[in-house]
């Protein structure tokens, strides 16, 4: 046996020593107690007086004879209540945006920005409030980046935090320039993401670029063509409600990321990736919105797919058009 192995429930080593002694000893008296234990009385009764508040022991009969609890009952027990602490570390732990809050408060104290508005200066900067955005994000990011292609050490910088987001099920919209596919570890870094549960979309007509996380903090450059020159973070205030507007605009507008095949996202029945997607929708999903959120796109395109499904079809139902899918293989 490891030494102290109760000591992850709480139990130090002593204590768990006295624990066992009484397993192995149930009939020893707490008098005699402090003589096997090489300690003096007092310190004796303040362990024992402390497994009985873990649970480890109790105390019973006339004699008030201390008797060890069974283990698994008194083990099931301390689990419970670790689990309980640490379920509230936990929670302490996620709620400390504050406190990186505070220090950005301290570290801009000189110079307080608008009421609701941070001006970030320089890359650096704005990297690490990224960072930090990401980090803390719980729901929901979206952006549009018109970037032509990422270097290596941008994928590399950006998968662990973009995975690490899609991994505890944040959600995530990303607008891409449609020119970005036209360079390989760009493209192949997008479809990765879209492996992963994010929502990808391509343009050829947009030169914004914005970042909103949570739909409570929206990041622009104050140049989008030299985001260099520094950026501007607002917090819950009617521009994140327009910057948030301005996206969803973006965003029905702009189209599915393609297949990597290059011959128009089709596979041998014709069908696009998308397509597919939509055909297992509707055949388990009840109602478009939830079809709808499901793909990640607009209930309107949504609608819009169905309805071009079924005409390919010749459906007169979504019904059956889902039993003629079946029948066809094509799900």
């Amino acid at each position: 046996m490891g030494e102290n192995e109760m000591a992850v429930l709480g139990v130090s080593e002593a204590e768990e020593e006295l624990y066992r002694h009484f397993l192995r000893n149930p009939g020893t008296t707490a008098d005699d107690l402090h003589l096997l234990l090489h300690t003096e009385p007092g310190r004796a009764r303040a362990r024992i007086g402390r497994l009985q508040e873990l649970g480890l022991l109790r105390s019973e009969g006339d004699d008030r004879r201390i008797v060890p609890v069974d283990p698994e009952t008194a083990l099931s027990r301390l689990v419970d209540l670790r689990l309980h602490a640490l379920h509230q570390e936990l929670q302490r732990v996620t709620r400390s945006r504050h406190v990186i809050d505070g220090l950005r408060a301290e570290q801009g104290a000189r110079t307080p920005p608008p009421q609701g508005i941070e001006q970030l200066e320089g890359l650096a900067q704005i990297r690490n409030r990224i960072d930090d955005l990401a980090f803390f994000a719980r729901d929901e990011i979206l952006s549009v980046e018109p970037y032509t292609r990422l270097s290596p050490e941008n994928i590399a910088r950006s998968r662990p935090l973009d995975l690490r987001c899609l991994r505890r099920g944040v959600r995530i919209r990303n607008v891409v320039s449609s020119s970005a596919l036209q360079d390989p570890p760009t493209a192949a870094y997008l479809r990765e993401l879209s492996e992963h549960g994010a929502a990808i979309r391509v343009t050829a007509d947009t030169t914004e670029r914005l970042l909103v996380y949570d739909r409570r903090a929206a990041l622009v450059p104050l140049d989008p063509r030299d985001t260099s020159r520094g950026a501007l973070l607002a917090h819950r205030s009617g521009l994140v409600s327009n910057i948030i507007a301005l996206f969803e605009r973006i965003w029905d507008q702009a189209e599915e990321l393609p297949l990597a095949d290059g011959g128009g996202g089709t596979d041998h029945a014709g069908l696009s990736a998308m397509e597919r997607r939509v055909l297992a929708a509707m055949c388990t999903v009840g109602k478009d919105e939830a079809g709808a959120r499901e793909l990640g796109v607009s209930v309107r395109t949504y609608r819009r797919h169905v309805a071009e499904l079924m005409q390919t079809l010749g459906a007169a139902s979504r019904a059956q058009a889902a039993l003629l899918a079946r029948e066809r293989g094509w799900i």
